[in-house]
């Protein structure tokens, strides 16, 4: 387990691994519905804009383009800003481990789970197979 050289107890350890990978699962449920709910009602409201596009292309006239929909440009780059933001995050966590304050906030929010027990809403994800063993 990765997280074994930082956090000793190993029930924690892996309550805690349990918690990172529902961490990096909901990131990519978020950047997945961002694109889906998002990016197509955006796109939508430039179609004017890419029968112009496609007639003269110009760097100018896609600037206006944007600016002239403030509201379907952050649309659009709102997922690709998600995108690459967990992309670049998860890759640190892969490359270069977790950094400390991230592990204390980790290991933290297990011993809040553990301490609420099954009334929490991650108990049945995090902790249940443990108390079973």
């Amino acid at each position: 387990m990765w997280l074994s050289r930082q956090i000793p107890d190993a029930a924690t350890c892996r309550a805690a691994d349990r918690l990172h990978h529902l961490q990096v699962q909901g990131r990519w449920l978020f950047n997945s519905l961002t694109w889906l709910l998002l990016l197509p009602p955006s796109l939508w409201a430039f179609q004017p804009e890419f029968q112009l596009w496609q007639q003269a292309f110009t760097w100018v006239a896609l600037r206006y383009g944007l600016l002239a929909h403030p509201w379907a440009t952050l649309g659009v780059f709102f997922p690709f800003a998600t995108t690459l933001s967990t992309l670049i995050w998860q890759s640190r966590n892969i490359i270069w481990g977790l950094p400390h304050r991230d592990l204390r906030q980790l290991e933290q929010q297990v011993n809040r789970i553990k301490a609420k027990g099954p009334s929490h809403l991650l108990w049945c994800w995090v902790w249940s197979d443990e108390e079973q063993s």
